[in-house]
């Protein structure tokens, strides 16, 4: 290697500054327009994927009961460890469509009740192993009968999984459903070999291998082989920290004790901007924050004071207060507007104090308790949205108690558990996932008890459909039906906003989640 070929690997690394790079150069006796033509490809080059280095993440959305179980899955940090050290057989890609991952392709048999998946050949698991059609079936069955997965409910329409040989299997469908392939994109249906229980000692087929596990405070990765997928894997080792408070986590990424945050406070967004060390990602998509009320549970029962309560918050000032404008106004039902399936004919509701009033006293109750449970474990800045909440509806005279629960847990012992709960979702790549999620009757996280047979009904249709112009009808009376009824406030769709030192590179918007999608560990690269 030449001196100048040293001295442009390390300006290409970042080890040398432009300057440094140009003085010793032309020390060299390389001529100015040469050096000027030089620089430009020198500088593309550093912002190309490279090998190496350890990714320090800041972020919320941690807890102290998460598990490395995909089945437990429900929140951020838990999803950067999956896609860490596992991979789906299909991945949500950047335009929410579904593209191969440890599947290399699919197809429908005529009325899509039957599907063959051919899985890819020549990708093992981090013990050595081959990945063959036994270990899918295997991880996709975790999810299937008793399971208590939270992808056990979309599951539920498999009726039988078999191999048709190492590298392929056809899974039939109680109906068919055109958006089946969606669902294997989902962040809990990870592959794992054949028979394998200890999640403490995850094997799997992911860029990563685990160091340590400390939930809700510190997880640590190793890259031990090259990954099998092209492109991807780049660094050498990956740490997550999980700082649940949004100040805490901005400020960890400013002093440079972390590389990359999630859940960035759009308030904190002009400040970011204005470091030229700093960047922002941002990804208009489904993420939502909800206010579930139990349909089933005294006073939400009572269709007035569920309508009262709609009325009672201002769903502007969410937006504007709470995310800086940063999103769109939802209408309670959970399909955004960027979705093709959007029912744009709906009213929006609006903060009306009058109307909340009016049915609050059609109720007909007698000083019914409202206590709502908020925590910012759900989202930074879910305890203000509530406090906004307590006074936008003591306008029309109703009274809502606010208790801030514990961070640590909320959603092992909070969400599910309490009637009146702030929470979040982050979307689904399709409409009929999300309804069917949330909404279906026997779905274990429908966090409202919404069980309406005739909802049921129209969402299988849905599914099934191959018409599209019946199956939008199907799925706008669904939101209409929520709109009308439901026991879910859907106040805003907010932004994804991850922020990064500008040393990050691969770091891309994704709607499907923060963290691009939570696949930050397998596409990031540092530039130096």
């Amino acid at each position: 290697m030449s001196e100048l070929d040293d001295l442009k690997r390390q300006y290409a690394n970042g080890r040398l500054s432009r300057r440094d790079f140009m003085g010793r150069a032309a020390a060299l006796g390389v001529g100015a327009a040469l050096l000027s033509s030089m620089v430009p490809d020198l500088a593309m080059a550093a912002d190309a994927p490279r090998k190496g280095g350890v990714l320090r993440l800041g972020m919320g959305g941690g807890s102290t009961t998460d598990s490395l179980d995909p089945r437990t899955y429900d929140e951020s940090v838990a999803l950067a460890c999956g896609f860490a050290l596992f991979n789906t057989l299909i991945e949500n890609g950047p335009d929410n469509k579904p593209i191969p991952s440890l599947a290399e392709s699919w197809e429908a048999k005529p009325g899509a009740a039957e599907w063959i998946f051919t899985l890819r050949k020549g990708v093992t698991f981090s013990n050595g192993k081959a990945f063959t059609a036994d270990d899918a079936i295997y991880s996709l069955n975790l999810h299937r009968g008793a399971s208590k997965s939270g992808a056990s409910a979309q599951m539920k329409s498999v009726t039988d999984i078999k191999k048709l040989d190492d590298n392929k299997i056809q899974v039939t469908l109680a109906s068919g459903d055109a958006d089946f392939p969606y669902i294997f994109t989902d962040y809990h249906m990870h592959m794992v070999p054949d028979g394998f229980t200890d999640f403490s000692k995850p094997i799997g087929t992911g860029a990563f291998e685990l160091v340590s596990f400390d939930p809700g405070v510190r997880i640590v990765f190793k890259r031990t082989r090259e990954f099998w997928k092209t492109g991807r894997g780049h660094l050498d080792g990956l740490e997550i920290t999980v700082i649940n408070d949004s100040s805490a986590r901005l400020n960890a990424l400013i002093s440079g004790q972390v590389d990359a945050i999630n859940r960035l406070d759009p308030k904190a967004i002009a400040t970011v901007k204005k470091s030229s060390k700093l960047e922002v990602v941002q990804a208009p998509g489904g993420w939502f924050p909800i206010i579930s009320m139990f349909i089933d549970a005294e006073p939400y029962s009572n269709v007035d004071v569920r309508q009262a309560l709609r009325y009672g918050l201002n769903r502007e000032a969410v937006l504007k207060t709470m995310f800086a404008g940063y999103g769109t106004l939802g209408n309670d039902h959970p399909i955004p507007k960027g979705d093709p399936y959007h029912n744009p004919n709906l009213p929006q509701i609006a903060y009306d104090p009058d109307k909340a009033k009016f049915h609050f006293k059609k109720a007909g109750l007698s000083n019914p308790t409202i206590l709502l449970s908020a925590s910012d474990a759900a989202f930074g800045g879910a305890v203000d949205m509530a406090t906004l909440f307590q006074a936008n509806a003591a306008k029309a005279d109703i009274k809502i108690d606010v208790r801030k629960e514990p961070a640590d847990g909320f959603f092992t012992n909070v969400w599910l558990k309490k009637p009146f709960v702030t929470s979040y979702w982050g979307g689904r790549p399709s409409a009929t996932q999300m309804l069917s999620v949330a909404f279906k009757s026997d779905a274990p996280w429908n966090e409202t008890h919404w069980k309406r047979p005739d909802f049921d009904k129209l969402l299988s249709d849905a599914k099934s459909e191959l018409d599209e112009a019946k199956r939008k009808d199907y799925i706008w009376t669904m939101q209409k039906m929520l709109h009308d009824e439901g026991a879910a406030i859907i106040p805003v769709f907010r932004d994804w906003l991850d922020a990064h030192s500008s040393k990050v590179g691969g770091l891309t918007p994704h709607s499907g989640f923060d963290m691009d999608n939570g696949l930050v560990a397998e596409k990031i690269w540092l530039k130096a």
